[in-house]
């Protein structure tokens, strides 16, 4: 597996592959913007095939990084595509000196909390009834990068 930056061409496979893994997928627009956007990285996890295994949406704002999107092909889950992602994704946090990377998570996907907090990601709050179809709270799980941060 090869994790790169999303680029324009790409567009259309992340769309499909959005659409097929979220309820409320992120129009063209969004996705764009991630991939575009000031502060903006859309990580691609690619097969050895060359197929899209995943995607990471990251925005950066000063010393901040937000995880705004994860998706993993369903064929791909438990493969490791989602560790590749954050993987990647701290190393560049930790280049850019970032003091903390956080995100939301549906309170019922034990599979990404999992993930999220082998790679010490700590639930730090809720917001509640965030996600739509179905209506869910949302976990924000934070990690510190910065030293003394807890």
């Amino acid at each position: 597996m090869r994790i790169r930056e999303a680029v324009p061409a790409d567009l259309r496979a992340v769309a499909e592959l959005e659409g097929r893994c979220f309820s409320t997928p992120w129009p063209d627009s969004a996705l764009r913007y991630a991939m575009e956007g000031e502060g903006c990285t859309l990580l691609a996890a690619e097969t050895e095939e060359g197929a899209l295994a995943g995607y990471l949406a990251l925005q950066c704002v000063l010393d901040e990084g937000y995880i705004n999107n994860v998706c993993t092909s369903p064929e791909q889950r438990r493969r490791g595509v989602g560790s590749a992602l954050l993987e990647e994704t701290l190393r560049r946090a930790r280049e850019r000196a970032l003091a903390f990377l956080t995100l939301e998570v549906r309170r019922s996907n034990a599979a990404a909390i999992g993930l999220y907090g082998k790679f010490g990601f700590k639930t730090v709050a809720a917001r509640p009834n965030y996600y739509e179809c179905p209506r869910e709270d949302a976990l924000i799980m934070t990690l510190y990068l910065g030293e003394g941060q807890t």
